[in-house]
């Protein structure tokens, strides 16, 4: 291996193993929704609310998690989300009341996931690569990060079936632990400042000026509704359709192994392609698959196959949003203006998360959230359309930097 991609290598191994604990822990979480429901006697809009407002404050905190990582480098940013969320599991393992949950899974985590997550480490690769190589870069990260997805979930069901919902929650928490010392590995250190360059609000004031910020957004919160919907409340509802309560570990499985697949295949189209092209056509896909899973006739293998399919499509939007927000306005605030964008994110996510167990508990149903879902996807579409990869016209004179 040559020197000068030895640096390269680290970056790339840490931010892999930095998402794979960060969003496979994560991809679990919906596993313990029936176990403490049951336990405590709560109804299903309980856990979702936690889940819920894990991801508004995921959000809400995320623009400022990555102006720290832009100003001062990622590693603290990465080292104090690390320590929060391995604190927040632990402490979720010890929740026995709404409030307690709420504080643990909800606010501890969502401030430890914005500084451990797609936005902090992508900023970091955006950084450390050039222009040309920027979206495969983000892809390949992704789509490693995206293998925790797969292997964790497997691990946690059984961690709760031998040590109990309880006791799998403090394993995981020293677990995301480790995301501390391999923070170290990111060797990401503070840009020098120029004279010439922006601030922070000239930076957002510039971005929110861009209806092609606002287009992207917009299209990610569809994202966040479907992705925290589907991870939190899937595996109940297959059990509501008289499947083995396997089944939906097994597909949120699937889904974690071929979102390794999707994220990779996207982030190679995206260097070739037009990335808001490719947005729309994957929300349209979406659509497809959710149409098809909901009003077709639900067996083991048709389940399976919705696995697959939305793994496919499930965080492909990852490497082509934060790619299209950095072709228009450089990577210097990347972190920032890629939080911002992905509080839409999660935005929608906390929609997601809680409207599932609300109207679950009202009506007895989800069929009202895959409805809305699907007509989310087709919104979506339309609105990447026009999107134009244009630098703003700052960038216009020299590279994008």
């Amino acid at each position: 291996m040559a020197a000068s991609s030895r640096p390269m290598f680290w970056i790339m191994l840490s931010a892999a193993l930095i998402l794979a604990l960060s969003l496979g822990t994560r991809h679990g979480f919906g596993l313990f929704l029936p176990p403490m429901s049951a336990e405590f006697g709560w109804g299903r809009e309980v856990f979702a609310f936690a889940i819920a407002l894990q991801n508004l404050i995921w959000g809400l905190a995320q623009p400022f998690a990555g102006a720290l990582a832009d100003r001062f480098g990622a590693i603290r940013t990465v080292v104090i989300g690390g320590v929060l969320y391995a604190l927040g599991l632990v402490l979720m393992g010890f929740s026995d009341s709404p409030w307690s949950l709420s504080l643990s899974a909800g606010l501890l985590i969502g401030l430890g996931l914005s500084g451990t997550s797609f936005s902090v480490i992508l900023g970091v690769v955006g950084r450390a690569v050039p222009m040309e190589k920027r979206s495969m870069a983000m892809g390949v990260a992704a789509a490693a990060g995206s293998f925790g997805q797969f292997a964790m979930l497997p691990g946690t069901l059984g961690l709760i079936g031998w040590l109990g919902w309880s006791a799998a929650l403090l394993v995981l928490g020293l677990m995301a632990a480790l995301i501390v010392p391999l923070a170290g590995m990111l060797r990401d250190r503070p840009q020098p400042v120029q004279a010439h360059e922006q601030t922070l609000s000239e930076a957002v004031h510039e971005a929110v000026g861009h209806s092609g910020f606002w287009l992207l957004s917009l299209g990610f919160f569809v994202c966040g509704f479907q992705v925290v919907f589907i991870g939190v409340h899937l595996p109940a509802y297959l059990v509501d359709q008289h499947l083995p309560a396997t089944v939906g570990t097994t597909v949120l499985a699937l889904v974690g192994l071929f979102n390794v697949f999707g994220t990779y295949i996207a982030g190679w189209l995206g260097g070739r392609m037009s990335k808001p092209r490719l947005l729309t056509w994957l929300y349209l896909a979406r659509a497809v698959v959710i149409t098809a899973f909901v009003f077709t006739p639900l067996t083991i293998w048709t389940a399976y196959a919705f696995g697959i399919a939305m793994g496919l499509l499930w965080l492909s939007t990852v490497p082509l949003t934060n790619g299209t927000v950095a072709t228009l306005f450089g990577v210097r605030n990347l972190s920032m203006l890629g939080g911002i964008v992905f509080l839409f994110h999660q935005l929608g996510a906390f929609l997601g998360g809680w409207l599932g167990g609300y109207l679950y508990d009202s009506t007895g149903s989800y069929q009202l959230v895959w409805q809305l879902s699907i007509l989310l996807s087709l919104i979506a579409a339309v609105l990447n359309w026009p999107v134009r990869e244009k630098p703003v016209a700052r960038l216009a004179a020299g590279p994008a930097a």
